[in-house]
C-alpha cells in the first residue's frame, strides 16, 4: 500500500464517509484535481489549483464555483456556476476513497 501525505489547514473540517455531503474538508481536491479541474488548472496530479480556503465558513471551497469569472470567463456566470456544479458533480456526496488521519 503506498502512502502520500496532503497538507491542509488544521481547522479544516474532517473528511465525511463516503456518500456523506460535502463539508468542505478538500481532501479530495488536494490529492488530485477533477477531470474539470485538471482540464482548468493544467494539471494532472497534485493538488487543484482551483481549490482555495474560505476564511468566513472555514472551509475549503472548488474556485471554479466560487469564482467562476476567474475560470470560466468566457461564459455567463450563472450558466457557469450550473455547468461547473455539475461537471464536478458538486450534489452527489463525498467520493473520496481515501484514507484520512
Amino acid at each position: 500500500m503506498r502512502h502520500r501525505v496532503i497538507l491542509l489547514r488544521a481547522d479544516a473540517p474532517r473528511k465525511p464517509s463516503l456518500q456523506a455531503p460535502c463539508n468542505g474538508c478538500g481532501v479530495c481536491c488536494a490529492a488530485q484535481p477533477c477531470p474539470l479541474g485538471m482540464l482548468l488548472s493544467r494539471r494532472r496530479h497534485g493538488r487543484c489549483r482551483a481549490l482555495q480556503w474560505r476564511q468566513s465558513d472555514s472551509r475549503y471551497v472548488c474556485g471554479v464555483l466560487a469564482r467562476t469569472g476567474r475560470w470560466l470567463p468566457w461564459l455567463p456566470a450563472g450558466l457557469a456556476r450550473r455547468l461547473a456544479a455539475r461537471w464536478i458533480s458538486a450534489a452527489s456526496g463525498c467520493d473520496a476513497a481515501l484514507a484520512a488521519g
